[in-house]
C-alpha cells in the first residue's frame, strides 16, 4: 500500500508549484515589457503568456507596478549576493570586487532594454524611474558608502564624503560600459575590456583619496 503523502511533503509540493508560477510571470512579463513597452502592456496579457489565470497573477501582483517592481528587482540582484562587502584592508581588491559586479549586472542580457523602458515611460509613469533607481544602483550606492566609510575608519583610504565618492566610482565605469550600450544598439565590450575599466575606475579612486601622509603616520 502507497503511504498517504505528508504535510511535509504536500508543503514542499504546493511551494514548488508557487514558485515556478511566479518564474513564469516574471518571464513572461519581462518579455511583454521589452517587446511592447509598459504602458502597451497588460495584466491579462501576461497571465496568459504565463500560462496561469488571471486570479493567480492579480493574487501575487496586483498592479502593473507591482510586477514591473519585481521584474526591476530580479535584474538587479546579484548572484554574489551584495549582502556582503569587502573587508576593509585592501581598497584596491575590495573596490576591483565591487567594480566588476557593477558590471556585470550593467551588461547582464536585457538591462539596457529594461532602462529604455523606463525612460521612454517616465514622463507618464513616474515611479518606473524611481523603482530602477532605489532598487537598482541605490543599492550599489548605499554599500558602497558603508565600504568606503569602513576603509576611512581603517586609515586606508581618506575619504570625507562617501557618497560623493561613490558616485564617482560608479560613474566612471557605467560612463563607459554601460551608457554606450544603452545609447547605441550594436555596441559591445568583450569582457577583459570591460574589466580593464574597472581596473581603471580602482586605480584612479586610490590615487585620488589615498590617506594623507600625516594620517598614515
Amino acid at each position: 500500500m502507497t503511504p498517504e503523502p505528508s504535510a511535509a511533503t504536500n508543503a514542499s509540493y504546493h511551494q514548488r508549484v508557487k514558485e515556478e508560477k511566479r518564474a513564469a510571470i516574471l518571464t513572461a512579463g519581462t518579455r511583454l515589457f521589452l517587446e511592447c513597452g509598459y504602458d502597451r502592456t497588460s495584466l491579462a496579457q501576461v497571465a496568459k503568456q504565463a500560462g496561469v489565470s488571471t486570479a493567480t497573477l492579480f493574487k501575487r501582483f496586483p498592479t502593473k507596478s507591482a510586477l514591473f517592481e519585481a521584474i526591476v528587482s530580479q535584474y538587479w540582484q546579484l548572484e554574489s549576493q551584495w549582502d556582503y562587502l569587502p573587508e576593509p584592508g585592501d581598497p584596491k581588491a575590495g573596490l576591483t570586487k565591487i567594480g566588476r559586479d557593477y558590471a556585470c549586472l550593467l551588461t547582464r542580457p536585457g538591462m539596457a532594454a529594461l532602462f529604455r523602458i523606463v525612460i521612454a515611460e517616465s514622463s507618464r509613469f513616474p515611479e518606473l524611474g524611481r523603482m530602477q533607481g532605489d532598487l537598482g544602483r541605490q543599492v550599489f550606492l548605499s554599500g558602497l558608502h558603508g565600504y568606503f566609510a569602513a576603509e576611512h575608519d581603517a586609515g586606508t583610504l581618506h575619504i570625507p564624503d562617501p557618497d560623493l565618492a561613490a558616485g564617482q566610482f560608479l560613474g566612471m565605469i557605467a560612463d563607459q560600459i554601460f551608457w554606450p550600450r544603452l545609447l547605441l544598439v550594436d555596441f559591445d565590450m568583450d569582457e577583459p575590456a570591460m574589466y580593464h575599466v574597472v581596473d581603471e575606475a580602482v586605480l584612479t579612486m586610490l590615487a585620488r583619496y589615498r590617506p594623507e601622509p600625516s594620517l598614515r603616520s
